[in-house]
């Protein structure tokens, strides 16, 4: 089997890196040219994040904090095994995953680049199988073969132009991602606010009628397409949740795209103004 680099980001997040570390051990078990390695680019911790990289013989970089997509790449940058499994630091993949990422690296098919995994939110003690399913993300890679990209705060790891073949592995990336969903709610505002300037920035702007329609429509397609009310009470505050940040996204996005707007047709009169004082 070659050997995996396994790349994480982090900053204080001991609460759920330990259950990575203990998942990713049988990957990256050997001796020798066929160790793998644990590369985690922390960028300030303080809560013995780093400590406990350390107890399980990672290789800690430090860096600022560089956006996500900056900073992921600096990670699988800093990988030196031939494949590299990207996982965030509350992202445990299963004991069906681990068993599937080993059979992909030991075959090593020259003709796959990269595998897609099948990411699960797990909260309050149990898996949602319906909200936000399925949510297949490329995570194992050949070093040198992928990129991180996206949107900010929203990233995505893609195969290079010219790459080889992306298959689906077998098994869950557990995401413990909170522990409540007001947490979670309150994270959602801050990357609603990261989402709009970047989606700004990039041309996009938002209306009106967006603004009123999008949380309705983001509720509907989790709990009727996806079907989220079969998960429960989970499922439906998955499902309200998706349409808060949704919602409080294109909040932001109008609100920039009006102040613009009425920017523009101030300069107008300013100029007006500005050439009768001349004449």
């Amino acid at each position: 089997m070659p050997p995996v680099s396994i790349s994480i980001v982090c900053k204080n997040n001991k609460g759920t890196l330990g259950r990575v570390l203990d998942a990713v051990a049988p990957i990256v078990a050997g001796e020798g040219p066929a160790a793998g390695e644990v590369v985690a680019v922390d960028s300030g911790s303080q809560d013995g994040t780093i400590e406990l990289l350390e107890r399980h013989k990672a290789r800690v970089i430090s860096s600022p904090w560089l956006g996500y997509i900056k900073t992921k790449q600096l990670a699988l940058d800093s990988c030196s095994r031939p494949w590299v499994l990207c996982l965030d630091s509350d992202e445990p993949p299963e004991p069906d995953l681990v068993r599937s990422i080993v059979r992909a690296v030991e075959l090593n098919d020259p003709h796959i680049s990269g595998y897609r995994v099948n990411r699960k939110l797990y909260f309050a003690g149990r898996f949602l199988d319906h909200c936000w399913q399925p949510e297949r993300r490329l995570r194992l890679v050949r070093r040198g073969f992928a990129k991180w990209a996206g949107i900010e705060p929203h990233d995505k790891l893609e195969l290079l132009p010219g790459a080889g073949e992306e298959r689906d592995l077998e098994g869950t990336l557990r995401h413990d991602s909170f522990s409540s969903f007001s947490q979670h709610l309150a994270r959602q505002a801050v990357y609603a606010r990261v989402a709009a300037d970047a989606l700004f920035e990039r041309g996009e702007r938002s209306t009106a009628f967006t603004v009123s329609t999008t949380g309705i429509l983001a509720f509907l397609k989790q709990m009727l397409v996806k079907q989220a009310w079969r998960d429960g009470w989970r499922g439906v505050l998955g499902a309200t949740s998706s349409a808060a940040g949704t919602l409080m996204k294109h909040i932001v996005l109008y609100e920039l795209t009006m102040r613009e707007h009425e920017e523009k047709q101030r300069l107008p009169s300013a100029e007006q103004k500005q050439t009768s004082e001349f004449t």
